[in-house]
């Protein structure tokens, strides 16, 4: 970790050590002011990103990936490029055993584009899911 976290756009990723690699879990970032340019026009784009993880030995710092994020906002790029660009930067440092990045891209011309990148570490396989039984839920004195 550097001793003072950037406060500008960074192309660097920080990690630390995952604090329970013995278990897979998912890790949940909401990034809902992603900004860039297209490439051929220069006209803004927006998107909301949503990333899930399983960490395997390392987890991403926040303020990092703020900054990471940030770095986007004066670059022209495809939604399809940025979005795998993101999840590759992801993958090489973290090497997660699970990762997938959702891209929300806010309507331009009359289409929305939503762009999903998967990667999961090789003979990496999660447990199967456990379906739990539904309850009524408790109303209490409420009745």
């Amino acid at each position: 970790m550097p001793a003072n976290p950037p406060t500008a756009p960074s192309k660097e990723l920080h990690v630390f050590p995952n604090p329970a690699p013995e278990r897979d879990y998912v890790i949940q970032f909401q990034i809902p002011e992603f900004t860039c340019h297209c490439p051929l026009t220069g006209q803004p784009d927006f998107a909301h990103f949503t990333i899930d993880m399983i960490a395997d030995e390392l987890c991403i710092e926040l303020k990092s990936l703020k900054m990471y994020f940030w770095s986007f906002r004066n670059e022209g790029a495809f939604h399809e490029k940025v979005t795998n660009d993101i999840l590759s930067k992801i993958v090489a440092v973290t090497k997660p055993r699970y990762a997938r990045i959702s891209a929300r891209w806010y309507v331009r011309g009359g289409i929305y584009t939503n762009v999903v990148a998967e990667h999961r570490k090789k003979g990496w396989k999660p447990a199967p899911r456990i379906d739990l039984p539904a309850h009524a839920e408790e109303r209490g004195l409420l009745g």
